[in-house]
């Protein structure tokens, strides 16, 4: 190859490979697999190593991937945070044992697993948490110790009280939980997580600690950074010290006095892939000895005393059989491959989501064709593509009807999904329920999935309306549910007609509207009967209300069905109050508060709530523009920083005070 077409080549790689980075990094939303990434670079080292003249400083393989985000304060790493070497055949494992051995007499090797997750520093001193930050590119992070707080896994005090800790760790979010989440977002109809490694990332970087708690994160501890006030001199003695500290690390770490040792136990890990708790993405051996791993060195980007073995990603071919078309709570079809039944990564596999019409048009994929399939991540199938199409296939076209109540269905020229037009189509029926009655919604306690499921199935329930024409009677007689649960069940129906009116739009289920611009729309129109009458000249003026949302806003109050469900609900009691609208003039405007704590009678969204009607600003971040801290029991680091800023802390008998309510 000439030098001009290898510098353009090169070129051309580290252009590509910079926008996976920044995806992957910085986003948390990766448009190509780990796979092809880490083969990408590959590609990369292997023609620099040839050409080593065109090898420059910017080059992603002389740097750590990621950047500090601007939403959180910069840490500077006073130990840098380095990458490791990938390799990706034994071959190279016993190059690399070659490479050490030359430098260092009889090495001993620790191998543990690889885990696929954000890296993360945290720092104790005199044993209690004090900071915690993002890898960033290694040398300077993000300062993201609220969100690590809310892993419960990691103490907050060590079990002996050193003068300075540095420990480095991976936060995951179990494969159970990721499955959880995963439900979540199809019934919700939100953008599915990829793999469990961008949604713990997504979590920890949220500006909303809260938010990062309900995702239950975890954390494996691996490696120290600095110590002070103890002498370690070797790397399984400082897993076995961290252990007696209190912090999390795995129990898979196997010692290997030699290579062959080493390589057997990768192995090893790596049949254990799909049937662990959590996601592994390889296995990393290191030199135990610290004073042979301090004569070994690093380059500018990675230590010369370990590597990481990357597992490839598991395929198989297998047979697609039929596609399904399942229908959300918002009226899309979505189509799933039935295939014949493959075992991959540790699971039986026998259906994948197709994502939609271009997906599947994009692959030309025909029910009969033999496909490749893969375990995204290890954990969700996919479509790779198509190997060999069936005699006489056809391609496939999405159905004209619903497959579930036979109306027409409609694609919207900008969206990748095609949608029914009943909007009370049964399949709809089950998930809208489920997100009527949410949380953040009618918030309806003791009526889940389970107890909705069998009132649909009796045909009590055929539309929101109708949870509130249920009586006890009726639900006494239900699997599991006695009198005293039918009453409490009822009871909690009624508290919900008092819910307020911005909870009630979105619990409509209105497309693209979410919570926060529900309370956007009610704090500007504050009756139902205003936003029901709204042009979309005026909502499309509101902050962080565009196009789409106000043309979908407008499109379904127009319905006749959507006004039969106003008009009905407001017949049986509910009441929709209008929204007060924020004061101008409160005992709060101007003024940030930051809630912390377990708080005696309010919920947290209760006294945020208040605030905001008064005029103050609710904020998730300590900072030295918050005015005031509304602490109660159990309060953490928030309290803590409070303290050290000098920041007024409130307990809620001074903020009802405040209040006047007495």
């Amino acid at each position: 190859m000439e030098l001009s077409e290898a510098k353009k080549l090169i070129e051309n790689l580290k252009n590509e490979i910079n926008i996976h980075i920044d995806r992957y990094y910085n986003q948390d939303d990766p448009i190509i697999s780990d796979y092809d990434y880490d083969m990408l670079m590959l590609k990369l080292k292997n023609l620099e190593a040839e050409y080593p003249e065109l090898i420059t400083t910017d080059s992603p393989t002389q740097r750590v991937g990621g950047s500090a985000s601007e939403k959180f304060s910069p840490v500077t790493h006073s130990v840098h945070m380095e990458s490791l070497q990938d390799v990706f055949s034994l071959e190279e494992l016993y190059a690399f044992d070659k490479k050490v051995k030359a430098a260092v007499e009889n090495p001993v090797y620790v191998v543990e697993p690889k885990f696929d997750g954000l890296s993360v520093s945290v720092e104790y001193r005199n044993g209690v948490l004090l900071r915690s930050s993002t890898r960033g590119d290694g040398v300077t992070g993000e300062n993201i110790t609220e969100n690590i707080m809310t892993i419960k896994s990691l103490p907050h005090k060590l079990k002996q009280s050193l003068p300075f800790l540095e420990v480095r760790g991976e936060v995951y979010m179990s494969i159970e939980n990721f499955n959880k989440l995963i439900e979540f977002q199809e019934q919700s109809e939100q953008k599915i997580s990829k793999n469990p490694r961008n949604a713990a990332a997504g979590a920890l970087r949220q500006k909303d600690s809260s938010v990062t708690a309900e995702r239950n994160l975890d954390i494996y501890i691996f490696n120290i950074q600095q110590i002070d006030g103890a002498e370690l001199n070797s790397h399984v003695e400082s897993l076995k010290f961290m252990a007696e500290l209190g912090l999390p690390i795995t129990d898979l770490y196997r010692i290997c006095k030699t290579i062959e040792e080493a390589v057997h136990r990768v192995e090893e890990i790596g049949e254990m892939r799909g049937k662990l708790p959590y996601q592994i993405d390889g296995a990393v051996i290191k030199v135990d000895s610290f004073s042979h791993r301090n004569e070994l060195g690093s380059t500018s980007k990675f230590p010369k005393w370990a590597v990481a073995y990357k597992y490839p990603p598991e395929e198989k071919p297998t047979k697609l059989i039929s596609i399904e078309i399942n229908v959300g709570r918002t009226g899309a079809l979505t189509p799933t491959g039935i295939f014949e039944p493959v075992f991959l990564a540790g699971t039986t596999v026998s259906r994948a989501v197709l994502h939609n019409e271009d997906f599947i048009k994009e692959k030309d994929i025909r029910v009969g064709d033999t496909v490749l399939l893969r375990k995204a991540g290890e954990i969700i199938p996919e479509v790779v593509s198509v190997l060999e199409h069936a005699e006489n296939s056809v391609p496939y076209e999405m159905p004209e009807k619903c497959p579930s109540c036979g109306s027409e269905v409609f694609r919207e020229h900008d969206e990748a999904a095609v949608r029914c037009t009943n909007t009370e189509c049964p399949a709809q029926l089950m998930r809208h329920l489920i997100h009527f009655i949410s949380r953040d919604a009618m918030d309806i306690d003791g009526l889940g999935p389970a107890v909705l499921a069998q009132l649909v199935a009796e045909g009590l329930v055929k539309s929101p309306v109708d949870l509130y024409k249920l009586n006890a009677e009726q639900i006494s007689v239900l699997e599991r549910m006695g009198q005293t649960s039918a009453n409490n069940l009822i009871n909690a129906i009624e508290a919900s007609k008092k819910r307020e009116i911005n909870r009630i739009v979105y619990a409509l289920g209105i497309r693209h509207i979410g919570q926060k611009n529900a309370k956007i729309l009610c704090e500007h129109f504050l009756s139902i009967e205003n936003l029901m009458e709204a042009q979309l000249e005026e909502i499309v003026t509101l902050e962080n209300v565009g196009d789409v949302m106000a043309e979908s806003v407008v499109t379904y109050f127009s319905q006749p069905s959507s006004k039969k469900i106003i008009d009905e609900l407001k017949n049986l009691g509910v009441e929709m109050n209008p929204l007060t609208a924020k004061s101008s003039n409160g005992i709060f405007v101007g003024k940030t508060f930051v809630l912390t704590g377990t708080l005696p009678t309010y919920k947290r969204s209760e006294a945020a709530e208040i605030i905001e009607k008064h005029g103050g600003k609710v904020s998730g971040t300590v900072s030295k523009n918050t005015d005031y801290v509304l602490a109660g029991e159990d309060a953490g680091s928030k309290l803590t920083k409070a303290q050290s800023l000098g920041i007024t802390i409130i307990s809620e008998e001074e903020f009802r005070t405040m209040i006047n309510i007495i």
